[in-house]
């Protein structure tokens, strides 16, 4: 409980945005596409025209190849049933999965989903992303960790902070415009990031996006996670555990 209220009164200081400097968005949605309901979804990233997804839960925690207009997954292995599935990420032509204790990290091969390698961290597991030269790791805390792209191992943390105060709750990630893009766990919002220097360069309100009473299920954890950056067309896609859709958006600045 008292993390959640935790969470709240971050949710309630970003989306209000009081410092003029960093900028707040709202957004309008272009499309939305059907998403499996009992996806408890941790990662999500766009590859090739379509959707690759981790889920969450110990059991039935799995990676994903989604058809994007249908919904439909085309392609799936099963994590182990003794770990909790989380964020994942392409590097070149593998796929990198996180767990969210079991301090184990996944590497299949992105075609056939065969695991190639596994590799070890400390602490928690939640999100990935990656660009050209390195791997961003978020653990639940205010910190980002960067991982070499070849042996995961950490190359040194970025704290997140939004006007001096440090962000926690940091979920999912995607790279984006070289900026990174992050979930704050338990809210409707998202934080743009310097990855260079951990700063806020934005937060975005999706608040309204998928109202609670239409996520369909009754878990308290059926929250926003999952962003997805299409580089090529240029469209953002969000979605979260549990939801029934996944949103293509676009991000509207909002005046203050």
């Amino acid at each position: 409980m008292l993390k959640r209220l935790a969470t709240f009164a971050l949710a309630c200081t970003l989306a209000s945005a009081a410092q003029a400097a960093v900028p707040l968005y709202g957004f309008v949605v272009k499309n939305s596409y059907p998403h499996d309901q009992k996806a408890f979804t941790q990662g999500l990233f766009f590859r090739d025209g379509h959707l690759f997804e981790t889920t969450g839960r110990a059991g039935s925690s799995s990676l994903r190849k989604v058809d994007l207009g249908s919904g439909k997954v085309v392609q799936k292995a099963d994590m182990p049933a003794d770990v909790f599935g989380e964020g994942s990420t392409p590097v070149g032509q593998d796929i990198v999965a996180l767990t969210w204790t079991s301090q184990v990290g996944y590497v299949f091969d992105m075609k056939t989903f065969k695991l190639k390698n596994t590799f070890k961290y400390a602490g928690e597991g939640w999100g990935l992303a990656s660009d050209a030269k390195q791997v961003y790791m978020s653990d639940g805390s205010s910190f980002i960790r960067i991982l070499a792209p070849n042996s995961y191992k950490e190359l040194r943390r970025i704290q997140v902070t939004h006007e001096g105060k440090p962000i926690a709750q940091l979920n999912e990630l995607e790279v984006v415009d070289g900026e990174l893009f992050a979930n704050v766990w338990g809210s409707d919002l998202i934080v743009r990031i310097d990855p260079t220097t951990g700063k806020v360069k934005g937060v975005i309100n999706l608040e309204g996006l998928l109202p609670p009473a239409q996520r369909g299920t009754a878990d308290p954890d059926a929250v926003l996670n999952g962003i997805a950056w299409d580089s090529k067309r240029r469209r953002l896609f969000v979605t979260g555990k549990l939801w029934p859709k996944v949103f293509e958006i676009e991000l509207v600045p909002l005046k203050r």
